[in-house]
């Protein structure tokens, strides 16, 4: 059912694996390399056609630097947080406990109830864009960040709620059950039961979605049109200039863009694997 480990293969399948291992992990960060060196690459190079080479100076403190002076970046990366923050909170919030309701409570439709939050994750999200539009502006909540919010906290739920649902599943329920015996309310055993060994779980489903929220950039572009609440991956379109792309720059954005997610994972990763990896073994 599951792969052989590598450690048990041939030998010659040993070796292949080694020598394709560099490759690959090559080909994967060959976009992210090639971002980098634009972003400290001169506008001389990027006008004289030379893209992919060596850069002929460091131009890294002009780029960034230009990053902040000719666009409103700090505001775009506070719009950010300002969307990211909230609808973490509360899609993994509301997953707790709609993942504690399905994984413990048996109710005739909880079986129909929990395929309702998985299917909307197989909805094709361009064909919502009109629909969703125009609710936006029916409930005057178009080019607004609370309309972002709610929008991200609506469609992250059901991801959210299939993971905290299984992960649930997978407790010990004879603790609930004691608590139940001994008349703790159903309050009670979320918060003082359950709710502490979800903590796992908590941090690497806030670590997924953060990553998802932030990096959102086609429903940023739908339902935001001013700088008020454009969050940074709508708002590096400003670095481009009126009749020429300025690519280094927009390089050097994506890197800043960059950086919040990529410093959350490595302040959670302790406990981002422990959560992915919780209950992956025997014993």
């Amino acid at each position: 059912m599951f792969p052989t480990p590598i450690e048990k293969t041939s030998p010659a399948i040993r070796i292949g694996y080694q020598l394709m291992l560099p490759v690959a992990l090559f080909l994967w960060l060959l976009p992210l390399i090639g971002v980098a060196l634009t972003s400290v690459r001169p506008a001389s190079d990027l006008a004289a056609g030379n893209y992919f080479g060596i850069p002929s100076g460091f131009a890294g403190v002009t780029n960034y630097t230009a990053v902040f002076q000719n666009s409103p970046i700090g505001l775009y990366i506070l719009n950010s947080f300002k969307i990211t923050i909230p609808a973490v909170i509360g899609s993994v919030a509301l997953s707790c406990l709609t993942g504690f309701a399905l994984a413990t409570y048996k109710f005739r439709g909880n079986l129909v109830l929990f395929f309702v939050f998985v299917a909307g994750n197989f909805i094709p999200f361009q064909i919502l864009m009109v629909p969703v539009r125009d609710l936006t502006l029916k409930l005057g909540l178009y080019d607004t960040v609370t309309g972002l919010v709610l929008f991200h906290v609506a469609f992250q739920t059901g991801f959210c709620t299939l993971f905290m649902r299984n992960f649930i599943k997978g407790l010990p329920f004879a603790l609930i059950e004691s608590a139940r015996v001994e008349g703790v309310s159903e309050w009670k055993i979320f918060r003082h039961i359950v709710l502490p060994l979800m903590r796992p779980a908590i941090a690497a489903l806030s670590v997924l979605v953060f990553t998802f929220v932030w990096n959102d950039y086609f429903w940023a572009t739908v339902l935001v049109q001013s700088q008020n609440a454009m969050p940074v991956t709508a708002g590096l379109y400003a670095l481009n200039g009126q009749w020429v792309a300025a690519w280094q720059l927009v390089s050097a954005g994506s890197i800043v863009a960059a950086l919040p997610p990529v410093a959350m994972f490595f302040l959670m990763q302790r406990h981002f694997i422990a959560g992915l990896t919780l209950g992956a073994t025997k014993g």
